[in-house]
């Protein structure tokens, strides 16, 4: 049994507290509010009094929701100077690649560990421990944690010494999969069009051609126009665009599909879909 922290408690960190609980460890969780926390320490969690108590941990786990609630907590809110030196903060959120450099350097300045570790997988998926994590930063650092990650992820994946790298490579995968949503609702819509069942076109694809989670899973949410529950909203794919888009304007690298991909999802929340799972950027699409 060890000790370990999860600071935020929404739809992906409630699942990785409970599995870290499970697993024998000691965790200590915090949340803005105190329902998720509740639920949590009826398992056996240790509640924290506050994010500095949190941070006392030798090892944190944060899942926030942007580069904002990032900031705030951790750069902007004075805690990294009463944190133990001995201790490593292990950001799991999607933020930005600016963040995640000044993130790291704001830990360094204050002697605290610092890895960026973002993950794939929906809820389903952080339910049942495995996740696909994308770690960077110290190698040493990432091996003190692996423990952790181990409990929570099917497989580690080590990006490189930099937490800014891991951050892109999640971007970039998150870019690639509303690349693909949008192929899709463009190829259901002219199947539609030609009196082609959308059900049976995308089992004949996925089945063929593009097997796999991505083009199964969103496919058939498109053919069915089915967007509630959301796993992942629009509003919340607008923002990872963005952050590709800003990593490719500083990169000097360009995204062309990017910027029309930015004018559909613009267009979908302003058409009521941005708390729809981001497939329903596909009722763009005449149908």
């Amino acid at each position: 049994m060890s000790g370990i922290a999860v600071i935020g408690l929404g739809a992906m960190g409630r699942p990785i507290a409970r599995n870290l609980i499970s697993a024998g460890h000691e965790v200590l969780v915090w949340n803005r509010t105190g329902a998720a926390v509740d639920e949590l320490v009826a398992v056996g969690a240790r509640r924290a009094a506050s994010v500095q108590e949190a941070l006392s941990a030798p090892v944190v786990f944060s899942m926030l929701s942007d580069d904002r609630a990032v900031t705030e907590m951790f750069l902007d809110s004075g805690v990294l100077a009463g944190t133990p030196r001995e201790t490593v903060h292990v950001n799991l959120a999607t933020v930005s690649v600016d963040l995640a450099r000044r993130a790291a350097a704001a830990h360094a300045e204050h002697g605290v560990g610092y890895l960026a570790a973002p993950v794939f997988g929906r809820v389903p998926v952080a339910e049942a421990g495995a996740l696909t994590i994308l770690a960077a930063g110290e190698p040493g650092l990432i091996g003190r944690v692996q423990p952790y990650f181990d409990v929570i992820g099917s497989r580690t994946w080590r990006i490189g010494e930099h937490p800014e790298q891991a951050n892109l490579v999640k971007i970039l995968g998150n870019y690639l999969i509303a690349c693909a949503i949008q192929s899709l609702g463009e190829a259901v819509s002219l199947a539609e069009a030609r009196a082609i069942d959308a059900a049976g076109l995308i089992e004949l694809l996925t089945s063929t051609l593009f097997p796999g989670a991505v083009y199964a899973g969103y496919g058939s949410a498109i053919a069915e126009r089915r967007y509630r529950p959301a796993g992942f909203t629009t509003v919340l794919g607008r923002k990872d665009l963005g952050l590709a888009l800003d990593a490719a304007a500083e990169s000097k690298v360009p995204l062309p599909i990017g910027h029309l991909l930015r004018e559909v999802f613009d267009r979908a929340i302003a058409d009521g879909h941005g708390s729809d799972d981001w497939a329903a950027i596909a009722e763009q699409q005449p149908r």
